[in-house]
């Protein structure tokens, strides 16, 4: 078996995930938790951190690299930002040591936009951008990261230029559980409706004003015309889908492809939308962007 030369983390506000990796980059040993930062608050940071370490069997002096939450202002110990415009590489020299602990930690900072018009901060994503478009990025890329709050980057020549943030994942669960569309999608099973859901991101993206009337249509649409709660479930996703690619893409087709960082039903979703718009992308797992951002921060911090 291979010796491990450091330990990587992912850390957000909900989910905590470790990797034991070696100096050739494969994964080692794995783990996953529901510690984010929030629960880890309470239990101590540096506590959660040993109890998965002793776990993985990580010898006392291996180093680690935590990106996320863990640097927030609320977090383990604050990591600050990055201004933009950032270079991707000023990202990994200004990560920041934990102070007193037994081995090396280092956090890494986020990325802050301090625009007045369209201020901005994202933490975590960036060490994601790092592992998609690497270090030596030189072309022009529009980057799309999919989640609770998902973020659309604009980098030009390896440089961060601007971003802004979408609270689409964040509003499809406020939407659903929490407005008069609840009633819409209760006892939803699995089923896919993917001409629902295609039709309420085209109709979302190419009239992003009417954003609002058209989620109280799948409210009305299921009271007049039927309808399943997995359809309406769908419709909802759509829309708001459909909402986010049109601000994202700001009314202009890019002249590359988007690179969209996303895994799972996420990954599934953002390409069916991009799909049915005519937007070509290129596709990258979130994790094992995440994974590689991380590997080149080890690298340029400790030479592993």
């Amino acid at each position: 078996m291979s010796e491990a030369a450091y330990v990587a983390v992912d850390w957000g506000t909900s989910s905590f995930r470790l990797w034991l990796i070696d100096r050739a980059g494969n994964v080692l040993a794995e783990r996953r938790s529901d510690e984010g930062m929030m629960a880890a608050g309470k239990g101590g940071f540096a506590a959660v951190l040993q109890s998965h370490l002793d776990a993985v069997g990580a010898a006392p002096a291996l180093p680690v690299i935590i990106c996320g939450m863990a640097g927030a202002r609320q977090g383990w110990v604050e990591a600050g930002y990055v201004d933009t415009p950032a270079p991707l590489a000023s990202v990994l020299k200004q990560a920041v040591a934990v102070p007193g602990q037994d081995r090396d930690i280092r956090i890494l900072p986020g990325i802050a936009q301090r625009d007045r018009g369209a201020p901005d901060v994202m933490r975590g994503e960036e060490t994601q951008l790092l592992g998609a478009l690497g270090l030596e990025a030189a072309a022009d890329a529009l980057v799309c990261m999919p989640g609770t709050h998902s973020k659309w980057v604009s980098v030009q020549g390896g440089i961060v230029a601007r971003f802004a943030t979408f609270m689409t994942g964040e509003l499809f669960g406020a939407v659903s559980h929490h407005t008069i569309l609840s009633l819409t999608v209760a006892g939803a099973d699995a089923a896919e409706d993917i001409d629902a859901y295609k039709s309420a991101v085209i109709a979302a993206f190419e009239r992003p004003a009417l954003a609002s009337n058209l989620l109280f249509q799948v409210r009305s649409g299921q009271l007049l015309q039927g309808g399943t709660p997995a359809s309406a479930r769908e419709k909802i996703s759509g829309t708001l889908i459909g909402l986010e690619l049109a601000g994202g893409l700001a009314g202009e087709v890019p002249r590359t492809s988007i690179t969209l960082v996303a895994s799972g039903r996420l990954q599934m979703l953002y390409q069916s939308a991009f799909d049915t718009v005519g937007i070509s992308v290129r596709s990258i797992g979130a994790e094992e962007a995440v994974r590689r951002g991380l590997s080149m921060a080890a690298a340029a911090i400790w030479s592993v």
